[in-house]
């Protein structure tokens, strides 16, 4: 005897309670039409989150490149069945934005830079699949920060891509020319 699982769309999840079995809030994700909930963060990833979101929302304000999406911002990445990412940063160049038609949508495309930290639940085999999906959708890079190697990857395709120790300086390569991140500062997080 077969089971038939229902597959959920884009749109069904953006109107999805985003509660647990026990009705607490949880973020949620969308792959090839498969619900995954995601657990909370602790306060480092999160701190990460913001840190390098702040410092790529100044340099795109500053140079006036488009806009810098916060956390778990979802964008469409497949569709048929649909897959739904929620990055922690995102960055939307105004050419880009300009064909998105309703920003209350999860973003219909990748976004041009998706930024995910590992969590300390995250596999490197889930951040393979997400940075696949990311450059399937058109995304035109993604970072990957490590919070427990002090890394950083820069990927500009699926295959192609650079690991930064904590001792250099980030790049922000061809999508963000003259960005750069102090990784020392960044993962020296709590410490005083």
């Amino acid at each position: 005897m077969s089971t038939t699982t229902r597959l959920i769309t884009a749109d069904e999840l953006l109107v999805m309670p985003h509660r647990d079995e026990h009705g607490n809030d949880c973020l949620l994700e969308l792959i090839r039409g498969e619900v995954r909930r995601m657990s909370p963060t602790g306060i480092t990833h999160g701190v990460l989150c913001t840190e390098v979101g702040a410092e790529i929302r100044n340099f795109v304000k500053e140079h006036d490149l488009g806009i810098v999406c916060g956390a778990e911002t979802g964008f469409i990445v497949e569709r048929d069945p649909d897959s739904v990412l929620g990055a922690d940063v995102a960055f939307i160049s105004y050419e880009r934005l300009a064909k998105i038609e309703n920003l209350d949508k999860f973003g219909p495309t990748a976004p041009d830079l998706a930024v995910e930290v590992m969590s300390p639940g995250n596999s490197p085999r889930e951040m393979e699949e997400k940075v696949g999906l990311y450059f399937g959708a058109g995304a035109r890079a993604v970072w990957v920060f490590n919070p427990k190697k002090h890394t950083a990857t820069a990927y500009t395709s699926p295959s192609e891509a650079r690991v930064f120790d904590e001792d250099e300086k980030f790049d922000g390569g061809e999508v963000l020319p003259g960005f750069t991140l102090d990784l020392a500062k960044l993962f020296a997080v709590g410490k005083k």
